[in-house]
């Protein structure tokens, strides 16, 4: 396994981050702004742009396969930023309609409309309006009790899961007449998608939050990761009213995870408060933990060796002296990010586009890539 890539752009926190199509690419959230860097050459980052139109925290970044920017915000809004011949991008303000902080975005994988996450127990599915020149959005309400905290998309571009605090991992359909072409013959999700048609709804074993879920690459399974520290693989078989074929839920000694994606259709990888990513394997009848990445029982102190006003003080308290130097380095978590991990994404894929590379982002401001 070679050495995973890693970023320090700051050490304020990440709470989203998202490389372009080609990987040359980065935008990371910063607080209220988004920050876009050229990383074709990764031991040199260049900021390029920086994203200043929300006046609250920013929740969510995507890039779409045509090179536009999605962010959203605590503020309520959504923007998207198109990308100019000058290196500037332009923002277009998105009909969003809600009246609560929006938590989550995600491009569809065609590029032509996204799907948003709030705190108003909606989920607003938003599209370009030729006619008035303008993003514009439909809203999934029922049966939403809570926020919605993570939204996927699966790949034929209709489908759409949605993780939320009440619990509950909720496939629907996003189609938008117009927009999408109608989806032909039955699938494992159901036969007919009407806009807002639910086609699953699963809890988590202990009903804790549901922080993320993940579609497989061929879209037929879904996975999602909940606050009591589980990991939920589901295999449909019809739609909503018709009992799945399986749904198998692996309990952890972990502290619970925030994100997960599927690097291929037997395989999951999930991170979170742990600091570090944790694979899984299975099929329709297991699944299993097989291994940690950057496991800290294995892993050297990583992390910077400066004392900051903080370690002295504590160094102080605990030890009576301050270290410096490379002895300090006992203060830092054996792991390469030192606080939570906030989201993971893939990054690279191999011949049989299984997932070889990904990305995650965390609460110390680090951007890693690992190996599989």
């Amino acid at each position: 396994m070679s050495t995973p890539q890693v970023f320090q752009f700051s050490h304020t926190p990440v709470h989203s981050h998202c490389f372009s199509q080609d990987r040359q690419t980065l935008a990371i959230t910063k607080e209220t702004e988004v920050e876009i860097y050229n990383v074709s050459n990764p031991s040199k980052p260049q900021l390029i742009a920086v994203l200043k139109d929300h006046d609250k925290t920013v929740t969510a970044v995507d890039i779409s396969i045509h090179g536009r920017i999605v962010t959203c915000s605590q503020d309520r809004n959504a923007i998207v930023w198109e990308p100019l011949s000058d290196g500037t991008y332009k923002p277009t303000l998105v009909l969003l309609r809600i009246n609560r902080s929006a938590t989550s975005v995600k491009w569809a994988p065609n590029g032509f409309k996204f799907a948003v996450g709030s705190s108003a127990r909606v989920i607003a599915v938003c599209y370009f309006e030729q006619e008035n020149d303008w993003w514009i959005s439909k809203h999934i309400k029922k049966p939403i009790r809570s926020t919605i905290l993570s939204i996927e998309w699966h790949p034929n571009n209709i489908l759409l899961a949605a993780g939320s605090s009440d619990g509950h991992a909720r496939v629907f359909s996003g189609f938008i007449k117009g927009i999408d072409n109608k989806p032909s013959g039955a699938s494992l999700w159901g036969e007919k998608f009407p806009f807002n048609t639910l086609c699953g709804d699963f809890i988590s074993s202990c009903g804790g939050w549901v922080h993320d879920v993940a579609f497989s690459p061929s879209g037929d399974v879904l996975a999602f990761v909940a606050h009591d520290s589980t990991v939920t693989v589901v295999y449909p078989n019809g739609g909503e009213g018709v009992a799945p074929k399986s749904i198998l839920s692996v309990s952890t000694s972990h502290l619970p995870f925030t994100s997960v994606f599927f690097a291929d259709e037997n395989t999951l990888v999930a991170a979170g408060h742990n600091r570090f990513p944790v694979v899984f394997q299975g099929d329709e009848t297991e699944w299993l933990e097989v291994h940690s990445i950057d496991d800290p029982k294995k892993s050297v102190a990583q992390g910077s060796t400066e004392t900051t006003a903080l370690n002295m003080f504590k160094q102080l308290d605990l030890k009576g002296a301050v270290q410096t130097g490379a002895s300090s380095s006992s203060s830092s978590l054996n792991t390469i990010h030192q606080n939570t991990i906030t989201q993971l994404r893939p990054y690279a894929f191999g011949s049989k586009g299984e997932v070889t590379k990904f990305s995650s982002s965390g609460i110390d401001g680090k951007v890693v890539i690992f190996d599989i």
